[in-house]
């Protein structure tokens, strides 16, 4: 690869300007040298450190050197006179310094050439000019060729919306341009508000401004032309990977403006549940975070050097602190390493960094202020961005705490079990909760994609968020929390807490097998998703997995994954649970997870579209090499392998998978049933496969004509609808009547107490996240077979779901 030198008078502003590029490059990234600072430690360049840079970073293919300005261009010019002849092939740019040094990197990534590694660091400034609104820079004005090369009469031309919710941002820019490095096309995307801009300088596309719902258009011509674009078309309709790998649905949040709500009198309103759980605990607040910095405080000329030098300083071990929590944080390690890359972005650091040097802030007050712009830049880009402002906030007042030597607020530890209230929760704060302690999450802001949901889902704690009016709430009040209905009710009476169940405790094991007071067995097995899962899974007892969703092998790729890739993956799973059953589910790819190198169409409805089995009948060799594959894995550990497959509304498409699952040689076939047509056809389905896995998730949000990730519509899905609760014993019968097992692997399986309406049902496993597995072990051994039928009778012959939690709680006195 080509290599990159930068040149910086300050050290940590080069540092952080590479690590933000860096972040940005997916896979490996060129070699790159900073020659930042004097010999002495002093602001400064030097001309032999530059030369030295220069010859480290060449690996063969030439060099390309951005500087920030001044003297430095001088001593880059001076340091090509100290390299050894022959000499090493340079170009020196003249690039806008963050921005250069991201297009660079990039762009060398991907396999570019010496010239054009350049020419993409150049086109930066006049991307950095169209971002703020100024004139377009002219040919002359700018060095080399800076325009993007005009396509008068493009041979391609694709027409694609943004679905992700941050829209083309640095991450999802930097993905187009590499995905275009093995092709020759000349590529252009436009928005009808922008004009064409290149696709191969991510500056450039991000100066677009593009964001959920915009509408781009991608013209194309020269060799390869139609399978970029089919590249880049695939990319935007996948979101960049990023609803999958931030839990973000394709359908856009109610309303948010960010700000913090007044305190309002009366019973909270309109609080959305977002992770499952039904405890009751008291009421602790966290406490106020760090009070807002003198603004009038004022620093003379002469200490504002050191006060920059001190706010870098403080951000960069802020950003330490974080990292070094990422690896054993699991979920919550990601958000934290996104939190870290926001404590030394460059451009918030040169904000705060200007604030001090020109008009002698406080470096405290520097950053609240550099804050709050970004902060109000994040609203202004629409609900989901918003819901970020906390990540700005959590980093923003660790710095603080730094610069003025007090302690960041964060979360409490009273001594006792408690139920925390807050306006938002920060990653940084999240990760502090001990789910032994901490019972339920309730906030006044945030929504059903924000981190704390994420977060909370990851810890196994149940959580409500938009609850306004619960900071007021006294420290102490004993609250009834449901992290699946957003239920609170202060002080609740004795019935009500006796609806309560036991808070989930993260890592609390299962006692022994799933099994009723009278010794009937209902198998509680986990739900694994990412690799975390499988320890959290085998540290909480489970039986085994009773859905192994292999999505995890297929997302962030632009190709299909080989054969071999595949069975890793898959061994990695199965080698931990040898003996055990392991359902693993074909690939589930479609609606809200499009995969890049399938091409799935715009679709009006894409949960109703081609998703789960329908994706297997458009690509069959991709079914085939799937199946391959877990039978490759099958065989080389023990774990007993069932196979299902996703999204089955029709007997022929259950023949058609079990034709193909004998034909691999997988002996145990099953399907999943989240369709109310499966759900009717049960009788026949079962004739074909040797078990049946109800996806409670999907089967409400299709019964119910219900987007389940609509906060609006969460009262249809939920899972103790009756009407839900009926489809279920409808397929429990068919299933009692052929003999054959029935699961259940949604949300429902983790409620303790519909758990046992399930049981009576007839459902023989339950699958569902590790952190649940305790509370519904326990809740089983409470009753027996019988009443849990009884239970499930009351419960299906309700009117609302109301009723029959509440009936079902009368009926069984679950600990």
């Amino acid at each position: 690869m080509v290599g990159i030198v930068v040149v910086s008078h300050s050290a940590d502003l080069a540092r952080a300007a590479v690590d933000l590029a860096l972040q940005m490059a997916n896979g490996p990234a060129p070699r790159i040298e900073i020659a930042a600072g004097t010999a002495d430690e002093r602001l400064g360049t030097d001309a032999a450190r530059v030369a030295q840079a220069i010859e480290a970073a060449d690996d063969g293919e030439g060099v390309v050197v951005i500087m920030d300005l001044g003297s430095a261009i001088l001593s880059a010019e001076l340091a090509l006179e100290f390299l050894p002849e022959p000499g090493i092939k340079t170009r020196l740019v003249p690039a806008a310094f963050v921005e250069g040094i991201f297009a660079a990197v990039i762009s060398a990534a991907g396999g570019a050439q010496l010239d054009a590694v350049a020419r993409d660091a150049e086109e930066a400034l006049e991307a950095k000019a169209a971002q703020l609104d100024q004139a377009q820079l002219s040919q002359s004005q700018l060095p080399g060729d800076t325009v993007a090369p005009a396509i008068s009469r493009p041979a391609i031309i694709a027409v694609t919306t943004v679905v992700n919710p941050d829209g083309i941002h640095a991450r999802p820019a930097a993905l187009i341009v590499q995905t275009l490095a093995s092709f020759d096309a000349q590529v252009t995307i436009a928005t009808d508000r922008s004009e064409p801009v290149s696709a191969r300088s991510p500056t450039a596309l991000m100066s677009l401004g593009a964001r959920a719902g915009d509408v781009l258009r991608i013209e194309a011509d020269g060799a390869g032309a139609a399978t970029a674009v089919d590249r880049i078309v695939a990319l935007i309709r996948d979101g960049f990977g990023e609803l999958v790998r931030f839990g973000w649905p394709s359908s856009p949040d109610r309303a948010f403006d960010g700000r913090r709500p007044e305190p309002v009198e009366g019973p909270i309103s309109d609080p959305i549940g977002v992770s499952p759980g039904r405890v009751v605990g008291p009421a602790l607040r966290l406490p106020d975070p760090i009070t807002e910095p003198d603004p009038t405080a004022s620093l003379p000329e002469a200490e504002r050097p050191a006060a920059v030098e001190r706010l870098a300083s403080a951000a960069a071990d802020v950003a330490d602190q974080l990292r070094g929590r990422v690896r054993a944080a699991g979920t919550v390690g990601e958000l934290l390493a996104a939190t870290a890359a926001i404590a030394t972005d460059p451009e918030l650091l040169a904000d705060a960094s200007m604030r001090v040097r020109e008009r002698g802030l406080t470096p405290e007050r520097a950053v609240w202020e550099a804050m709050e712009v970004a902060a109000d830049s994040l609203r202004e880009a629409g609900s989901r961005q918003a819901l970020r402002v906390s990540d700005l906030y959590g980093v923003r007042n660790r710095i603080v705490a730094l610069l003025t030597s007090r302690s960041a607020a964060g979360v409490p530890d009273p001594g006792y079990p408690f139920i925390l209230l807050t306006v938002d929760l920060a990653p940084a704060d999240a990760a502090e909760l001990d789910p032994a302690r901490c019972l339920a999450i309730v906030t006044e802001e945030g929504g059903p994609t924000s981190h704390t949901a994420i977060i909370a889902r990851s810890l196994g704690i149940p959580a409500v968020v938009a609850a306004r009016g619960a900071t007021t709430i006294a420290d102490g009040t004993v609250l009834l929390v449901d992290g699946s209905t957003g239920e609170l009710i202060t002080e609740p009476t004795i019935d009500q807490r006796a609806t309560a169940t036991t808070a989930l405790r993260s890592r609390e094991r299962l006692a022994g097998p799933g099994r009723t007071a009278d010794g009937h067995h209902v198998a509680l097995l986990a739900n694994i998703t990412a690799i975390e899962d499988v320890a959290a899974a085998l540290e909480c007892g489970a039986e085994g997995v009773g859905l192994y969703r292999t999505e995890l092998c297929f997302m962030d790729r632009v190709t299909v994954p080989p054969i071999e890739d595949q069975v890793t993956a898959y061994r990695t799973v199965l080698s931990k649970f040898g003996g055990r059953r392991v359902v693993v589910r074909t690939l589930d790819a479609g609606s809200d997870k499009a995969l890049p190198f399938l091409g799935h169409a715009d679709e009006p409805n894409p949960a109703l579209g081609v998703r789960g089995i329908r994706t297997a009948a458009a690509y069959p060799q991709l079914l085939h090499d799937q199946l391959k594959a877990i039978k490759e894995a099958a065989e080389a550990e023990s774990a007993e392998v069932w196979v299902m497959a996703p999204m089955i509304t029709t007997v022929a498409e259950v023949r058609s998978f079990s034709q193909a699952v004998r034909e691999a040689g997988l002996p145990t076939i099953g399907i999943m049933i989240e369709t109310p047509a499966a759900a009717l056809q049960a009788e026949q389905v079962l004739t074909e496969v040797a078990f049946v896995s109800i996806g409670t998730n999907d089967l409400a949000q299709y019964a119910f004509a219900a987007d389940r990730h609509s906060a609006d519509l969460a009262s249809l899905n939920d899972p103790w609808q009756p009407a839900l609760l009926r489809l279920i014993e409808m397929v429990t019968s068919a299933a009692a009547a052929s003999g054959k097992p029935v699961g259940v692997c949604g949300e429902a399986a983790a409620d303790p107490l519909l758990a046992l309406v399930l049981a009576g049902l007839g459902i023989s496993s339950l699958s569902m996240t590790p952190a649940a597995l305790a509370a519904v072990g326990r809740g089983l051994a409470s009753v027996t077979l019988e009443d849990c039928r009884l239970a499930a009778r009351a419960a299906c012959d309700t009117d609302s779901p109301a009723s029959a939690r509440r009936i079902v709680a009368e009926m069984l006195r679950v600990p």
